[in-house]
């Protein structure tokens, strides 16, 4: 319980520093929601880039690499590095600047008002909550495998992930903005610190790295090393992975919240550092904790792998999912660390481990804000009742998200990189036309952008129902779903549903910026009038 007790006490630090660094503002929309948009460079940059490091950056990370090898960094960090920091420059500037000259609080509120629309907003701010779920989904299931993990199962996963849930809800209920960006800003520096611990520490007790991976070279594992277990257009398919980013309503509010336009300049210049350091750490540990056999639980993973691997052998659904969840990689770092790091550094890095899990603080918030700013502020509450009473709203719901998220988190079971892949990423990239058509098309409309938007809830259920109804067939197997004229164009496969060999996300965006075209151009009438087109585009 040493581990447990030291993360129990990292808990209580973060719930004390989100709440007495929040506090002062809590009776003001602005400040509450966005820490009254004046934050400096440096905690700019450490909670924007903290909050998009979530469980999926490194326990996701990780137990894919564990289970894909090597090419798990190419699929996220290396084509994230470039695509995030140019939609921060070209998108991120932009919606920062409409922000502070309108008023903005929320993207909702920029669409309704560039495509002068009232209840399409409503519709567009319920696709974005429902996606957002799956993500503080991941930080519920992240918090409660990590302390179930440190504490060896002394701490079961249900009060775990329970644990983390009250802490986040804590902070981000009464610390508001402010208190959950000193959080991240925290959390931050502690998982880059990390990293370059856990992969010295764990190097010394494996006997050095090189012997590991000459070990692996010469293995059955060998082809973790390489592309061999990654299709081409499955790779390709990530490139559009990081478009989400820049849809994301926290990352957008987080635009909005910097003091000046030049905070963006040093986010713009060390977000690929940063992206260096967290990523290439969690996906070398992942690789190499193949050759941890010495560890138990590594090595218990590794016999339940080869068991879902042997040709001909038919096991019941149950036990294939029994072998799948031992199998699972989200939990590896841990293991490695509690393999090879003494006790008391083991406690240290299950907290910078947690560190990283819980920024799904800012979704919690960006969903209570757009709530509080895009249904209780237009229909009419924030008029009726007060600000403070909007404030007190964010708060009930803060409460409400969270619950439902923890509810939800104990009932599934694919692993934190899927998770976000094929639900939470794959949305938001699709939603990715809607801002860039918004801030640099004039003849988009609001019908283009309903259009888009039910394509894309549309698309999300679907491959929902795919991987509900259609239990995971083994590794490297594939099920057809939909086969006209005999070929298969969409399958299920292990790591969720494919579409012609790419992962859902690539039509799913092209099919929803066709979408944002075609209908706007079909709908002219329906163009914003030119005092509306003024003040976005200049004449």
């Amino acid at each position: 319980m040493i581990p447990a007790l030291v993360v129990f006490a990292y808990l209580a630090l973060v719930l004390y520093i989100g709440v007495f660094r929040g506090r002062g503002g809590s009776a003001n929309a602005e400040d509450y929601f966005l820490a009254g948009r004046s934050l400096g460079p440096t905690v700019f940059l450490l909670s924007l880039f903290g909050t998009n490091m979530t469980a999926f950056s490194i326990l996701g990370a990780s137990g894919h690499a564990f289970a894909n090898g090597i090419v798990t960094y190419g699929l996220m960090a290396s084509s994230s590095a470039l695509v995030i920091p140019v939609t921060l420059l070209v998108i991120g500037t932009r919606l920062w600047s409409l922000g502070k000259r309108h008023g903005f609080m929320t993207p909702v509120q920029l669409f309704r008002d560039r495509w002068e629309c009232g209840h399409i907003g409503t519709v567009i701010f319920a696709v974005q909550t429902v996606l957002l779920i799956p993500y503080v989904i991941i930080a519920v299931i992240g918090g409660g495998t990590t302390l179930a993990t440190v504490s060896g199962g002394l701490v079961p996963f249900w009060l775990g992930g329970a644990i983390v849930a009250l802490v986040v809800m804590g902070y981000v209920f009464f610390g508001g903005m402010r208190g959950t960006a000193t959080v991240n800003a925290f959390q931050t520096i502690l998982f880059l610190l990390f990293g370059a611990i856990a992969i010295t520490v764990v190097s010394a007790g494996m006997g050095g790295f090189q012997a590991a991976m000459e070990s692996m070279l010469a293995s059955p594992s060998a082809p973790l090393l390489t592309r061999e277990r990654v299709s081409p257009w499955y790779f390709f398919s990530y490139t559009f992975i990081p478009l989400s980013t820049i849809a994301f309503p926290h990352i957008a509010i987080f635009c909005m919240t910097a003091n000046r336009l030049t905070h963006f300049k040093k986010t713009i210049v060390l977000y690929p550092i940063c992206m260096l350091a967290i990523w290439l750490p969690s996906v070398f540990l992942g690789v190499v904790a193949n050759q941890a056999t010495a560890v138990p639980a590594i090595q218990a993973k590794l016999e339940a792998r080869a068991m879902l691997t042997v040709e001909g052998l038919e096991l019941p659904p149950d036990a294939q999912a029994q072998l799948r969840r031992q199998a699972a990689g989200d939990d590896v770092i841990l293991r490695l660390v509690e393999g090879y790091a003494p006790l008391w550094l083991s406690a240290l890095l299950g907290a910078a481990v947690m560190a990283a899990v819980m920024a799904s603080d800012s979704q919690i918030l960006a969903l209570s804000t757009m709530f509080t700013e895009d249904v209780f502020a237009f229909y009419g509450g924030k008029r009726r009742f007060g600000e403070a009473a909007q404030v007190r709203t964010g708060r009930a719901f803060v409460i409400v998200l969270t619950l439902l998220a923890y509810l939800i988190a104990l009932r599934v079971p694919q692993s934190i990189f899927d998770i976000a892949t094929q639900y939470a990423f794959a949305g938001y990239a699709a939603l990715a036309p809607l801002v860039v058509a918004a801030l640099f098309w004039k003849g988009s409309t609001k019908w283009g952008a309903l259009a888009a938007t039910l394509w894309t809830a549309a698309a999300v259920a679907f491959v929902a129902a795919v991987q509900t109804t259609i239990p995971a067939p083994p590794a490297g197997t594939e099920i057809p779903v939909w086969s006209p004229g005999g070929t298969p164009v969409i399958t299920r496969a292990a790591a969720g549903m494919m579409v012609a060999g790419f992962l859902p996300v690539v039509p799913m965006t092209v099919v929803s910026a066709l979408m944002m075209v075609v209908v706007s151009a079909l709908t002219p009438v329906a163009r914003p009038g030119p005092t509306t087109l003024a003040r976005y585009f200049a004449q």
